[in-house]
């Protein structure tokens, strides 16, 4: 241990609770992030009790497995252009542009990513399936499929785009219009003062929401379940059927790690190499958010292209709600509330489960999100980038990759959670925990310590000062890895499904098996129920900051 090490160390040690805080946060991580990841490692390489690498072997040699990997990297690169350039289009009008209904194409444009991430591929059997209203209701079209690789890039690019219209929003917000302006005032036409400025300005962030999507798109387990086929293979899916087909662990590991590897790299180069070029503008005047580079014809154009798009978002959804009041879908449309009645008759208890693990989970994985961003940017000690890298990784790791290592890490003693409630509550706490840690760091790194050392100085210790002076401060990152958490706990399928069990059971795994059942009027029942508790539970979180914002400017002194 260098010097340096110890005497971070011996500071630390002056706040024994602070300490041990740490020590269980950096166990907890070592357990329930770390240890199943290496068991997913450690099973690819076995086979029937022996150590092997056939596994590897036997995917290389084997067409189906090579056109899983190929499928799953072609539709995660298109998938990541397609969703990247309409999320970039979204925020440049929606940010940059003077156009009606800004806030209202805002919300309709960001529902996808408060749903289940397969409504979109129930929404395409609708409309697209053998028995879809515009193929067959409308068209009259006998032999058009929708499965396959064309309706797995709709889908995902649809639920996906909203993503990068989020991450790029932020980013075109910043860019003083003053640049451009300069640019057209010394003679540059609008073309090239958008090429020249606004997009170079811009292009860290495009590729980092190019990465982002990327990552989702691999990760997706729920869309191509329901659309691919099985003339379309990809390494998502395939993993969980070789595990609940197949009954075959060590393939299923295997695949699991194929599907890892391009997942972490492409996290790798998110975080390490975009994140330190960034282009920034600082200005001594307020200037507007509105563009000029734009003329007033491209104007409407570009916005009628984003209504078009908020559009078929709506579109989506009200097929959603219309075929969960829908007797049976392509056959007979008499409204009948039978599907809502078997939701909540049959389906209650998945309904009551789905409610008790996000309730459990939201609040500890945003206390344990804020907290470790508290030590990541206000103590000094050993092993810091190990604990943050530690804690961030379970968003690089795609959902089907963390089910898997959860089955294997704890299905056998020391520690056996496998059909508890208590699995699935882990799972959700570390999984969706890195996005309260990014957003806290975010913020802590624009509060000025002083504030913190100030309390410290009076007789706080580190917890204390945490509770009473940080975290009130850190509102609006807090709440904000709440609302995630939440939804995504509400709304997650990929790890989920491996982690359920007859006394367990949530309502995204209802939703894939009553469309792989059949029953679409029941899925899209639940779907709906699912979006209805989100939103509330959006609202009521969003109430809560409001109130805690307006008490903490209340009590804090002129």
């Amino acid at each position: 241990m260098t010097r340096r090490a110890r005497a971070e160390l011996r500071i630390l040690a002056r706040d024994p609770l602070l300490l041990a805080l740490l020590a269980g946060i950096a166990l907890a991580i070592a357990v329930f992030v770390v240890y199943p990841l290496l068991r997913v490692l450690l099973a690819s390489f076995q086979a029937d009790g022996a150590w092997t690498g056939a596994t590897y072997l036997d995917l290389a040699g084997r067409r189906l497995y090579r056109n899983a990997l190929v499928n799953s990297l072609g539709v995660g690169l298109l998938v990541g252009v397609l969703g990247t350039a309409l999320g970039y289009l979204a925020a440049f009008v929606l940010t940059r542009l003077d156009v009606p209904c800004r806030t209202l194409l805002h919300y309709v444009t960001i529902l996808p990513i408060v749903s289940p991430p397969f409504v979109s591929a129930v929404s395409i059997v609708f409309l697209f399936g053998f028995n879809g209203l515009v193929t067959r209701q409308v068209l009259g079209l006998d032999d058009f499929s929708i499965y396959g690789f064309h309706g797995v890039v709709l889908s995902q690019v649809f639920t996906f785009a909203p993503i990068a219209y989020l991450s790029l929003r932020g980013v075109l917000a910043a860019i003083s219009p003053t640049l451009e302006d300069a640019a057209l005032n010394i003679g540059a036409t609008r073309w090239q003062a958008f090429c020249r400025v606004s997009l170079p300005l811009s292009l860290p962030g495009i590729a980092s929401a190019f990465l982002v999507v990327f990552i989702e798109s691999m990760a997706d387990f729920g869309n191509p379940l329901v659309l691919a086929g099985a003339s379309f293979p990809m390494l998502a899916p395939q993993a969980y059927l070789e595990i609940t087909g197949s009954f075959n662990l060590a393939r299923g590991a295997t695949l699991a790690i194929v599907l890892l590897v391009p997942s972490l790299t492409a996290f790798a180069l998110q975080r390490y190499y975009l994140a330190k070029r960034q282009y920034i503008t600082v200005t001594g005047k307020p200037a507007t958010s509105t563009s000029k580079v734009v003329g007033p014809v491209t104007k409407w154009i570009l916005w009628g292209l984003v209504v078009a798009f908020a559009l078929l978002v709506a579109s989506f959804y009200a097929v959603i709600l219309v075929g969960a009041f829908t007797r049976v879908w392509g056959f007979n449309y008499t409204p009948t509330l039978a599907h809502f009645a078997y939701v909540f008759d049959v389906g209650l208890q998945s309904v009551k489960d789905t409610l008790v693990v996000a309730v459990l989970s939201t609040p500890v994985s945003g206390v344990l999100g804020m907290l470790v961003a508290f030590l990541v940017v206000r103590r000094r000690f050993p092993g810091r980038t190990a604990l943050e890298f530690g804690a961030i990784l379970p968003f690089a790791v795609p959902g089907t990759v963390v089910g898997i290592g959860y089955i294997l890490a704890f299905n056998a003693p020391p520690l056996v959670l496998t059909g508890t409630l208590g699995i699935l509550v882990l799972c959700f706490v570390f999984r969706y925990m890195p996005v309260g840690i990014q957003s806290g760091i975010a913020v802590l790194r624009q509060i000025d310590p002083s504030i913190e050392e100030a309390a410290q100085n009076l007789g706080a210790d580190g917890i204390t000062t945490f509770r009473k002076v940080t975290l009130p401060l850190l509102a609006p990152a807090f709440f904000s890895g709440l609302i995630y958490a939440f939804v995504r706990a509400m709304t997650a399928i990929s790890a989920a499904i491996f982690l359920v069990s007859a006394h367990w059971n949530l309502m995204t795994v209802q939703i894939l098996n009553q469309v792989g059942s059949g029953r679409l009027g029941v899925a899209a029942a639940f779907s709906v129920v699912v979006i209805a508790l989100v939103l509330v539970a959006i609202g009521i979180i969003s109430l809560l900051l409001r109130r805690w914002s307006r008490h903490t400017a209340m009590v804090r002194p002129a």
